[in-house]
């Protein structure tokens, strides 16, 4: 079984469109469970998922959920032997394809988790934005292939063993926890990056804060957690 797991607060916008990637076909054929865990959603995000997820979480603390802990609680629920882990507005460039290239580099005895490039909406896409992702692309390559162990969270697909024998992600962390996860799994075994397939996100966080601001960000926080163990953001900063 594959479990997808996808964290949401406030994506009444966006959620349609990533459940509607997995047909009912492609769910039948690959045995796909789709668990929606939702940070507590004050709109229409959890009327629209129930419509088409297996399983829908909701937060109802008082404090705050980090995303990593919606992602631990979506993983708990799962039964899945691969977890895959995409964000409420990540777009698939061809879902079933991207699914066997990932269980394919899973076959690999080694590998424990798996991640792939990252590129911004095509048709909201400039120069800045085309020169920007495909270096970035390559250093997450770049790292992986060192051993160090890095994968942006809109594409994390891990082993579910590997997942909980490190503990899963960190829940204390406010950002970075992608980077942590997968610093982690990296200690276990391999991580594949997988050029072939592709998987776009929204470019309004660059609209708003610019690349340097964003990219400063990642570096605090990914030296933070390197050597404090924690991250440098107190919290991770919606942008709507």
């Amino acid at each position: 079984m594959i479990s997808v797991i996808i964290p949401t607060l406030n994506k009444e916008n966006a959620i349609g469109e990533i459940l509607s990637q997995f047909s009912d076909p492609l769910i039948k054929k690959y045995n796909v469970e789709l668990i929606l865990s939702d940070g507590g959603s004050s709109d229409q995000t959890l009327k629209l998922a129930k419509q088409k997820a297996h399983v829908v979480l909701v937060h109802e603390g008082n404090r705050r959920q980090t995303i990593a802990e919606g992602r631990n609680a979506g993983a708990r629920q799962s039964g899945g032997d691969v977890l895959f882990f995409l964000n409420a507005d990540v777009r698939v460039e061809r879902m079933e394809w991207y699914i066997k290239a990932m269980l394919q580099a899973l076959r690999e005895p080694k590998v424990v988790a798996v991640t792939c490039p990252v590129f911004v909406y095509p048709e909201e896409e400039n120069s800045l934005d085309k020169v920007y992702h495909r270096v970035h692309n390559f250093l997450i390559w770049l790292v992986n292939h060192l051993g160090i162990g890095m994968g942006r969270g809109e594409c994390h697909v891990v082993r579910r063993s590997a997942f909980f024998r490190v503990g899963g992600y960190d829940g204390c962390l406010a950002a970075g926890e992608d980077f942590d996860l997968y610093m982690k799994l990296a200690r276990k075994g391999k991580i594949r990056f997988v050029w072939s397939v592709k998987v776009f996100e929204s470019p309004r966080r660059y609209r708003k804060l610019g690349y340097a601001r964003v990219t400063l960000s990642w570096f605090l926080n990914a030296l933070s957690i390197m050597f404090f163990r924690k991250s440098f953001s107190k919290e991770w900063e919606p942008v709507r």
